[in-house]
């Protein structure tokens, strides 16, 4: 638990929504935290344009400068190391990482999806929400889970819902996902802060 805004760092690897998110919801105060680090997987990226805008320190490390994951994931723990993070929360971050395990339970994700259906390597942005319709999903949604050593499988914190309509498409479903991914990623990182999740297994129970 802290008494204290958490000091959180944001991996990227694209349009910085996510981490538009939780800014916005950090300045309504919804949220006690503050982004000491942003880091993008990739130059060029619209999601690094948004943390200068917000006069965020922005560091850029890519997968293709390693020789394995294993040295790519030291350098971005390292990183965050160094700048006293208390949770790292992935935004729409691509990569894999290989976790330490003074991290396993301090690294959070939100994926569009229910997962465990439709994660996985591959399974991003548009990709997730058409294998939804394709498959003729009734309902689709986003969850938070921490993070751990394979690709959206750690244990889950929350899931939110809602209803797919006949005439969707990936966009329409896409936008309607996002809006529940606004209030549950920032719920959930405010959890964390509270000390109210607790990892037992493959569970998260929530305290109150």
């Amino acid at each position: 638990m802290f008494s204290h805004p958490i000091n959180i760092a944001v991996l990227i690897s694209g349009g910085g929504t996510t981490l538009q998110n939780l800014l916005d919801a950090i300045h309504a105060g919804a949220l006690s935290a503050r982004v000491v680090l942003v880091i993008a997987s990739r130059q060029g990226i619209k999601g690094i344009d948004r943390a200068t805008a917000a006069n965020l320190p922005v560091q850029i490390i890519s997968r293709k400068d390693f020789d394995s994951v294993e040295t790519f994931s030291d350098c971005i723990f390292n990183e965050c190391s160094r700048a006293k993070v208390d949770l790292i929360c992935l935004g729409g971050w691509l990569q894999l990482l290989r976790m330490p395990e003074q991290w396993i339970g301090r690294v959070m994700n939100i994926h569009p999806s229910l997962l465990p259906s439709f994660g996985g390597k591959g399974m991003f942005g548009h990709h997730v929400h058409q294998a939804v319709l394709d498959h003729g999903c009734k309902i689709s949604g986003c969850t938070v889970h921490f993070v751990d050593n394979d690709y959206d499988a750690g244990p889950i914190v929350a899931q939110h819902i809602c209803e797919t309509q006949h005439d969707d498409t990936a966009e329409s479903l896409a936008a309607r996902v996002f809006e529940l991914e606004k209030i549950a990623y920032p719920q959930a990182i405010e959890a964390y802060r509270l000390g109210q999740l607790k990892i037992i297994g493959r569970r998260v129970m929530w305290t109150r």
